[in-house]
């Protein structure tokens, strides 16, 4: 059985189809409630450091070297493996997202970074 890693904005509604819901920021998103945002868990250990975080600032030109720096920080983070472990019979893990910027989000890098871990096995 593999798994399936998809992103979804934590504003969205949640559905069936999400399977494991996963909030991956590293700070709590605004204005939710934790039952609106209807998470499995909170691995905030998966989210860029904070310095990688506000050096970004969400800023579309530094995308590219964004991407570069947070797959750097994924390789040594110690986070990632017990993560897939706990996670390896899901058939469906949603990361959760708070940022408005669909296409330049940490959570496209995880889901690409995650996925590949999970179709190693």
């Amino acid at each position: 059985m593999k798994t399936v890693v998809k992103t979804k904005s934590v504003y969205e509604k949640p559905l069936q189809k999400d399977g494991c819901r996963v909030l991956i920021d590293r700070l709590w998103p605004r204005g939710l409630t934790k039952e609106r945002v209807a998470y499995n868990s909170w691995v905030k250990d998966l989210a860029p450091s904070t310095s990688l975080r506000k050096w970004y600032g969400h800023a579309p030109e530094l995308w590219e070297d964004f991407q570069k720096r947070y797959k750097a920080e994924l390789k040594a983070n110690d986070a990632v493996e017990p993560f897939v472990e706990e996670h390896k019979d899901d058939k469906v893990i949603t990361l959760l997202y708070a940022a408005k910027d669909r296409e330049h989000t940490h959570a496209l890098v995880l889901q690409t970074y995650l996925q590949h871990q999970f179709d190693k096995d």
